[in-house]
Protein backbone atom coordinates (compact mmCIF):
# COMPACT_ATOMS: atom_id res chain seq x y z
CA UNK A 1 0.00 0.00 0.00
CA UNK A 2 1.55 3.24 -1.18
CA UNK A 3 0.29 5.59 1.53
CA UNK A 4 2.59 4.58 4.35
CA UNK A 5 6.20 4.85 5.42
CA UNK A 6 8.42 2.66 7.53
CA UNK A 7 9.82 3.96 10.80
CA UNK A 8 12.11 2.60 13.50
CA UNK A 9 11.52 -0.59 15.50
CA UNK A 10 9.27 -2.22 12.85
CA UNK A 11 6.71 0.53 13.14
CA UNK A 12 4.86 1.77 10.06
CA UNK A 13 3.11 5.10 9.68
CA UNK A 14 -0.22 5.14 7.84
CA UNK A 15 -0.56 8.15 5.52
CA UNK A 16 -4.23 7.80 4.58
CA UNK A 17 -5.65 10.33 7.03
CA UNK A 18 -4.36 13.25 9.14
CA UNK A 19 -3.93 11.04 12.21
CA UNK A 20 -0.86 9.43 10.62
CA UNK A 21 -1.04 6.54 13.06
CA UNK A 22 2.22 4.73 13.73
CA UNK A 23 1.22 1.34 15.16
CA UNK A 24 3.84 -1.01 16.51
CA UNK A 25 4.20 -4.51 15.09
CA UNK A 26 0.87 -6.41 15.19
CA UNK A 27 -0.96 -3.33 16.47
CA UNK A 28 -3.73 -1.36 14.74
CA UNK A 29 -4.22 2.36 14.23
CA UNK A 30 -7.03 4.55 15.53
CA UNK A 31 -9.53 3.10 13.05
CA UNK A 32 -8.68 -0.40 14.42
CA UNK A 33 -8.83 -2.05 10.96
CA UNK A 34 -5.50 -0.90 9.51
CA UNK A 35 -2.81 -3.01 11.16
CA UNK A 36 0.99 -3.21 11.18
CA UNK A 37 1.86 -6.66 9.86
CA UNK A 38 5.57 -7.28 9.30
CA UNK A 39 6.24 -3.55 9.08
CA UNK A 40 3.49 -2.88 6.52
CA UNK A 41 0.06 -1.32 7.06
CA UNK A 42 -2.52 -3.91 6.02
CA UNK A 43 -6.28 -3.47 5.71
CA UNK A 44 -7.73 -6.33 7.73
CA UNK A 45 -11.28 -5.82 6.45
CA UNK A 46 -10.50 -6.16 2.73
CA UNK A 47 -13.25 -8.35 1.28
CA UNK A 48 -15.35 -8.23 4.45
CA UNK A 49 -18.53 -6.19 4.82
CA UNK A 50 -21.42 -5.71 7.22
CA UNK A 51 -23.99 -6.57 4.57
CA UNK A 52 -25.17 -5.47 1.15
CA UNK A 53 -28.38 -3.46 0.84
CA UNK A 54 -30.29 -1.88 -2.02
CA UNK A 55 -31.30 1.72 -1.34
CA UNK A 56 -32.68 4.65 -3.29
CA UNK A 57 -29.84 7.01 -4.16
CA UNK A 58 -31.70 9.74 -2.25
CA UNK A 59 -30.96 7.89 1.01
CA UNK A 60 -27.20 8.49 0.76
CA UNK A 61 -28.25 11.40 0.52
CA UNK A 62 -27.63 12.24 -3.14
CA UNK A 63 -30.50 14.25 -4.63
CA UNK A 64 -28.91 15.39 -7.88
CA UNK A 65 -26.99 12.26 -8.81
CA UNK A 66 -29.11 10.00 -11.01
CA UNK A 67 -32.25 10.73 -8.94
CA UNK A 68 -34.65 7.83 -8.53
CA UNK A 69 -32.01 5.20 -9.23
CA UNK A 70 -31.16 2.13 -7.15
CA UNK A 71 -27.88 1.86 -5.27
CA UNK A 72 -26.10 -1.19 -3.88
CA UNK A 73 -24.72 -0.02 -0.52
CA UNK A 74 -22.11 -1.58 1.71
CA UNK A 75 -19.60 -0.78 4.43
CA UNK A 76 -17.15 -2.57 6.68
CA UNK A 77 -15.89 -2.00 10.23
CA UNK A 78 -13.96 0.82 11.86
CA UNK A 79 -13.68 4.58 11.44
CA UNK A 80 -10.97 7.22 11.59
CA UNK A 81 -13.29 9.72 13.29
CA UNK A 82 -14.11 9.81 17.01
CA UNK A 83 -17.64 11.23 16.86
CA UNK A 84 -19.38 10.97 20.23
CA UNK A 85 -22.73 11.22 18.41
CA UNK A 86 -21.99 8.45 15.86
CA UNK A 87 -25.16 7.15 14.21
CA UNK A 88 -23.53 3.84 13.20
CA UNK A 89 -21.53 3.01 16.33
CA UNK A 90 -22.38 -0.70 16.25
CA UNK A 91 -19.99 -1.14 13.31
CA UNK A 92 -17.67 1.87 13.58
CA UNK A 93 -16.92 1.87 17.31
CA UNK A 94 -17.53 -1.69 18.52
CA UNK A 95 -14.54 -3.88 17.74
CA UNK A 96 -16.55 -6.76 16.37
CA UNK A 97 -14.63 -9.84 15.14
CA UNK A 98 -13.94 -9.46 11.44
CA UNK A 99 -14.81 -13.10 10.81
CA UNK A 100 -18.39 -12.34 11.82
CA UNK A 101 -18.76 -10.11 8.77
CA UNK A 102 -20.03 -11.23 5.40
CA UNK A 103 -17.57 -11.61 2.56
CA UNK A 104 -17.74 -10.22 -0.95
CA UNK A 105 -14.93 -9.62 -3.41
CA UNK A 106 -15.01 -6.49 -5.57
CA UNK A 107 -16.04 -8.74 -8.47
CA UNK A 108 -18.95 -10.15 -6.49
CA UNK A 109 -20.13 -6.67 -5.51
CA UNK A 110 -20.16 -5.55 -9.15
CA UNK A 111 -21.97 -8.71 -10.25
CA UNK A 112 -24.58 -8.23 -7.51
CA UNK A 113 -25.17 -4.63 -8.57
CA UNK A 114 -25.65 -5.74 -12.17
CA UNK A 115 -27.97 -8.60 -11.19
CA UNK A 116 -30.29 -6.28 -9.27
CA UNK A 117 -30.25 -3.45 -11.78
CA UNK A 118 -28.41 -0.98 -9.56
CA UNK A 119 -27.15 2.15 -11.29
CA UNK A 120 -24.58 2.81 -8.55
CA UNK A 121 -22.52 1.21 -5.80
CA UNK A 122 -22.18 3.25 -2.60
CA UNK A 123 -19.39 2.96 -0.04
CA UNK A 124 -21.22 3.93 3.12
CA UNK A 125 -22.30 2.93 6.67
CA UNK A 126 -18.69 3.43 7.73
CA UNK A 127 -16.17 5.72 6.08
CA UNK A 128 -14.56 4.33 2.90
CA UNK A 129 -11.41 6.20 3.82
CA UNK A 130 -10.57 3.39 6.25
CA UNK A 131 -11.26 0.65 3.68
CA UNK A 132 -9.48 2.63 0.98
CA UNK A 133 -8.04 -0.33 -0.98
CA UNK A 134 -11.29 -2.30 -0.94
CA UNK A 135 -13.25 0.74 -2.12
CA UNK A 136 -10.77 1.67 -4.86
CA UNK A 137 -10.55 -1.82 -6.34
CA UNK A 138 -14.34 -2.11 -6.32
CA UNK A 139 -14.68 1.33 -7.91
CA UNK A 140 -12.26 0.41 -10.71
CA UNK A 141 -14.32 -2.65 -11.60
CA UNK A 142 -17.53 -0.62 -11.37
CA UNK A 143 -16.21 1.85 -13.91
CA UNK A 144 -15.35 -0.96 -16.33
CA UNK A 145 -18.88 -2.31 -15.91
CA UNK A 146 -20.55 1.08 -16.42
CA UNK A 147 -21.70 1.30 -12.80
CA UNK A 148 -21.37 4.64 -11.00
CA UNK A 149 -19.77 4.93 -7.55
CA UNK A 150 -20.67 7.04 -4.52
CA UNK A 151 -18.51 7.71 -1.47
CA UNK A 152 -20.28 8.71 1.74
CA UNK A 153 -17.41 10.14 3.74
CA UNK A 154 -16.30 12.51 6.47
CA UNK A 155 -13.61 13.82 4.13
CA UNK A 156 -10.97 13.41 6.84
CA UNK A 157 -8.10 12.34 4.62
CA UNK A 158 -4.71 13.50 3.42
CA UNK A 159 -4.23 15.29 0.07
CA UNK A 160 -2.26 12.58 -1.77
CA UNK A 161 -4.63 9.66 -1.16
CA UNK A 162 -7.53 12.04 -1.86
CA UNK A 163 -6.27 12.37 -5.44
CA UNK A 164 -6.52 8.65 -6.10
CA UNK A 165 -9.72 8.27 -4.10
CA UNK A 166 -11.72 10.91 -5.96
CA UNK A 167 -10.32 9.85 -9.31
CA UNK A 168 -12.43 6.69 -8.98
CA UNK A 169 -15.52 8.18 -7.32
CA UNK A 170 -18.30 9.48 -9.57
CA UNK A 171 -20.25 11.03 -6.71
CA UNK A 172 -19.68 11.81 -3.05
CA UNK A 173 -21.59 13.06 -0.08
CA UNK A 174 -19.12 14.68 2.29
CA UNK A 175 -20.17 15.13 5.90
CA UNK A 176 -19.37 18.62 7.19
CA UNK A 177 -20.09 17.99 10.85
CA UNK A 178 -19.91 21.60 12.00
CA UNK A 179 -18.29 24.78 10.85
CA UNK A 180 -16.31 25.04 14.07
CA UNK A 181 -12.86 23.75 15.01
CA UNK A 182 -13.72 23.38 18.71
CA UNK A 183 -16.68 21.17 17.83
CA UNK A 184 -14.45 18.88 15.76
CA UNK A 185 -11.81 18.66 18.49
CA UNK A 186 -14.21 18.11 21.38
CA UNK A 187 -16.83 15.89 19.74
CA UNK A 188 -14.99 14.18 16.87
CA UNK A 189 -11.36 14.02 18.06
CA UNK A 190 -10.48 15.58 14.71
CA UNK A 191 -9.92 18.92 12.98
CA UNK A 192 -11.97 21.01 10.59
CA UNK A 193 -9.34 22.17 8.09
CA UNK A 194 -8.56 18.77 6.49
CA UNK A 195 -12.28 18.32 5.82
CA UNK A 196 -12.55 21.75 4.18
CA UNK A 197 -9.44 20.99 2.11
CA UNK A 198 -11.01 17.73 0.91
CA UNK A 199 -14.27 19.47 -0.02
CA UNK A 200 -12.45 22.16 -2.01
CA UNK A 201 -10.32 19.60 -3.80
CA UNK A 202 -13.22 17.28 -4.67
CA UNK A 203 -15.48 20.09 -5.91
CA UNK A 204 -12.93 22.28 -7.69
CA UNK A 205 -10.33 19.82 -8.98
CA UNK A 206 -12.15 16.58 -9.84
CA UNK A 207 -15.05 15.31 -11.96
CA UNK A 208 -16.72 13.82 -8.89
CA UNK A 209 -20.15 15.33 -8.22
CA UNK A 210 -20.24 16.42 -4.58
CA UNK A 211 -23.12 17.01 -2.21
CA UNK A 212 -22.67 18.06 1.43
CA UNK A 213 -24.48 17.07 4.61
CA UNK A 214 -24.55 18.67 8.05
CA UNK A 215 -26.35 16.83 10.82
CA UNK A 216 -27.63 19.49 13.20
CA UNK A 217 -27.41 18.91 16.96
CA UNK A 218 -29.36 21.59 18.78
CA UNK A 219 -27.20 23.86 20.89
CA UNK A 220 -23.93 22.39 19.60
CA UNK A 221 -23.54 23.10 15.89
CA UNK A 222 -26.76 24.73 14.67
CA UNK A 223 -25.41 28.21 15.46
CA UNK A 224 -22.69 27.87 12.80
CA UNK A 225 -24.96 27.50 9.75
CA UNK A 226 -24.44 31.06 8.54
CA UNK A 227 -20.64 30.75 8.75
CA UNK A 228 -20.82 27.43 6.92
CA UNK A 229 -22.87 28.90 4.10
CA UNK A 230 -20.50 31.86 3.79
CA UNK A 231 -17.57 29.47 3.39
CA UNK A 232 -19.42 27.31 0.85
CA UNK A 233 -20.33 30.34 -1.26
CA UNK A 234 -16.77 31.68 -1.21
CA UNK A 235 -14.83 28.46 -1.76
CA UNK A 236 -17.01 26.02 -3.74
CA UNK A 237 -19.86 28.14 -5.09
CA UNK A 238 -23.61 28.43 -4.79
CA UNK A 239 -24.51 25.23 -6.67
CA UNK A 240 -23.15 22.49 -4.37
CA UNK A 241 -26.21 20.77 -2.83
CA UNK A 242 -26.40 21.08 0.95
CA UNK A 243 -28.45 18.72 3.15
CA UNK A 244 -29.41 19.37 6.74
CA UNK A 245 -30.28 16.22 8.69
CA UNK A 246 -31.62 15.59 12.18
CA UNK A 247 -29.59 14.05 15.01
CA UNK A 248 -30.97 11.02 16.84
CA UNK A 249 -29.61 10.15 20.31
CA UNK A 250 -26.92 7.51 19.77
CA UNK A 251 -23.63 6.27 21.17
CA UNK A 252 -22.36 8.73 23.83
CA UNK A 253 -25.01 11.37 23.15
CA UNK A 254 -27.94 9.34 24.45
CA UNK A 255 -29.03 12.13 26.79
CA UNK A 256 -29.02 14.81 24.12
CA UNK A 257 -32.49 15.56 22.66
CA UNK A 258 -33.27 14.65 19.06
CA UNK A 259 -33.29 17.50 16.58
CA UNK A 260 -36.66 19.04 15.85
CA UNK A 261 -37.78 19.84 12.32
CA UNK A 262 -37.93 23.54 13.16
CA UNK A 263 -34.14 23.56 13.57
CA UNK A 264 -33.67 22.04 10.12
CA UNK A 265 -36.20 24.41 8.62
CA UNK A 266 -34.43 27.43 10.11
CA UNK A 267 -31.09 26.26 8.65
CA UNK A 268 -32.79 25.56 5.30
CA UNK A 269 -34.24 29.07 5.16
CA UNK A 270 -30.91 30.62 6.17
CA UNK A 271 -29.02 28.79 3.43
CA UNK A 272 -31.60 29.68 0.78
CA UNK A 273 -31.67 33.33 1.86
CA UNK A 274 -27.86 33.50 1.67
CA UNK A 275 -27.92 32.33 -1.94
CA UNK A 276 -27.33 28.57 -2.00
CA UNK A 277 -29.29 27.19 -4.94
CA UNK A 278 -29.87 23.61 -3.80
CA UNK A 279 -30.77 23.09 -0.14
CA UNK A 280 -32.59 20.17 1.46
CA UNK A 281 -33.74 18.79 4.77
CA UNK A 282 -33.24 15.06 5.09
CA UNK A 283 -34.55 12.57 7.60
CA UNK A 284 -37.13 15.13 8.79
CA UNK A 285 -38.62 16.83 5.79
CA UNK A 286 -41.56 18.26 3.86
CA UNK A 287 -42.31 18.20 0.12
CA UNK A 288 -41.16 21.82 -0.01
CA UNK A 289 -37.80 21.25 1.71
CA UNK A 290 -37.02 18.04 -0.20
CA UNK A 291 -37.75 19.40 -3.68
CA UNK A 292 -35.10 20.50 -6.16
CA UNK A 293 -35.80 23.93 -7.62
CA UNK A 294 -34.43 25.39 -10.83
CA UNK A 295 -31.79 27.97 -9.95
CA UNK A 296 -33.04 30.23 -12.74
CA UNK A 297 -36.85 30.16 -12.79
CA UNK A 298 -37.35 28.76 -9.28
CA UNK A 299 -39.88 26.11 -10.30
CA UNK A 300 -39.73 22.61 -8.77
CA UNK A 301 -37.86 20.38 -11.19
CA UNK A 302 -37.81 17.34 -8.87
CA UNK A 303 -40.62 16.71 -6.40
CA UNK A 304 -40.14 14.20 -3.58
CA UNK A 305 -42.01 12.62 -0.73
CA UNK A 306 -39.20 11.74 1.64
CA UNK A 307 -36.80 9.62 -0.42
CA UNK A 308 -39.46 8.82 -3.02
CA UNK A 309 -39.34 10.60 -6.35
CA UNK A 310 -42.78 11.94 -7.35
CA UNK A 311 -42.10 14.10 -10.39
CA UNK A 312 -39.09 15.03 -12.52
CA UNK A 313 -39.16 18.04 -14.81
CA UNK A 314 -35.71 17.59 -16.32
CA UNK A 315 -34.90 16.68 -19.92
CA UNK A 316 -31.34 16.23 -21.17
CA UNK A 317 -30.11 17.66 -17.87
CA UNK A 318 -32.11 20.89 -18.32
CA UNK A 319 -35.13 22.40 -16.63
CA UNK A 320 -38.18 21.70 -18.80
CA UNK A 321 -39.74 25.04 -17.78
CA UNK A 322 -36.93 27.40 -18.83
CA UNK A 323 -34.17 25.28 -20.35
CA UNK A 324 -31.52 26.10 -17.72
CA UNK A 325 -28.89 23.41 -17.13
CA UNK A 326 -29.38 21.66 -13.80
CA UNK A 327 -26.27 20.94 -11.73
CA UNK A 328 -25.84 17.22 -11.20
CA UNK A 329 -25.79 13.93 -13.06
CA UNK A 330 -28.93 12.76 -14.84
Amino acid sequence: MAYQKSTENNKAQCQICPRKCEPALNQSGYCYVRKNINGQIVLETYGFNTGLAIDPVEKKPMYQFYPGSKVLSFGTLGCNMGCLFCQNSSTTKVKAPINQCQTATPEQIVNTAKAYGCKCVAFTYNDPIVFFEYAIETAKLCRKAGIKTIAVTSGYMNPEPAKEFFEWMDGANIDLKAFDEDFYVKNCSAHLKPVLDTIQYAVNKTRCFVELTTMLIEGLNDQFVEKECEWILEHVGDSVPLHFSAFSPKYKFLNHPPTEFGTLEKAYNTAKKMGLKYVYTGNLTTPETSATYCKNCGKPIIKRDGYNLLEKNIADGKCTFCGTKVDGRF
